[in-house]
């Protein structure tokens, strides 16, 4: 069911640092997907995520690499993004495009993050129209479909996360968005990076849970 939002729930705002660089994001990404084969992974995932080697490693409670990204993106592609959306992606987001061109499991529900050839405006995507008009057509949705026309998205499944180009912080970063459009509650972050890390510490505080 589609709801109405008067207000924007902001969270994620204490963030410590945000990731520029592919050195800082690929050290970041290494240390997500490890945590995320131990916290999220169901035994599917782990078949198709690791080899008999990792799955033995991680039985034993030892350390496992796992990349659940692609492969860096060069800077002709991700110039060749920017150039067709008629932007610059932020510092965080470029960054993270050039250690990985897009992301394949999230602690979220959204599918991954996409890789830089396949973000959109959200206006411009099938499914971005779809909640668009919906939105629309109901009263008191307005601030709701101004955001979802304006913004990329640069992740899609049951949530969408969206950048919004016209709120940008001092730092260069512009405001991302955890949008369920069945509940009608964008949640706001400072950064692509925020917004990323959230899920991160969410299996932080589900590890530390588990050893309790």
């Amino acid at each position: 069911m589609i709801g109405m939002s008067n207000t924007t729930e902001s969270v994620g705002t204490e963030v410590a640092g945000v990731l520029t660089t592919p050195e800082q994001w690929r050290a970041f990404l290494e240390r997500y997907g490890e945590l995320y084969v131990k916290v999220r992974a169901d035994e599917e995932e782990l078949d198709d995520l690791l080899d008999d080697d990792q799955l033995e490693a991680l039985d034993r409670g030892d350390r496992i690499e796992a990349w659940l990204g692609g492969a860096a993106a060069g800077e002709e592609a991700l110039a060749a993004s920017e150039e067709r959306l008629g932007v610059r992606f932020p510092p965080s987001l470029r960054g993270f495009f050039l250690a990985s061109d897009g992301w394949t499991h999230l602690d979220d529900d959204v599918d991954g993050v996409h890789p830089c050839g396949n973000v959109v405006w959200m206006r411009d995507s099938e499914a971005g129209g779809r909640v668009t008009d919906a939105y629309a057509s109901i009263p008191g949705n307005e601030d709701d479909v101004q955001l979802v026309r304006r913004s990329l998205e640069i992740a899609r499944g049951e949530d969408f996360w969206l950048l919004d180009p016209t709120d940008v912080g001092p730092d260069g970063e512009w405001a991302a968005y955890e949008f369920a459009p069945k509940y009608g509650d964008p949640s706001r972050y400072p950064s692509f990076f925020a917004l990323l890390h959230s899920g991160y510490e969410s299996m932080e505080e589900d590890a530390d849970e588990d050893l309790d």
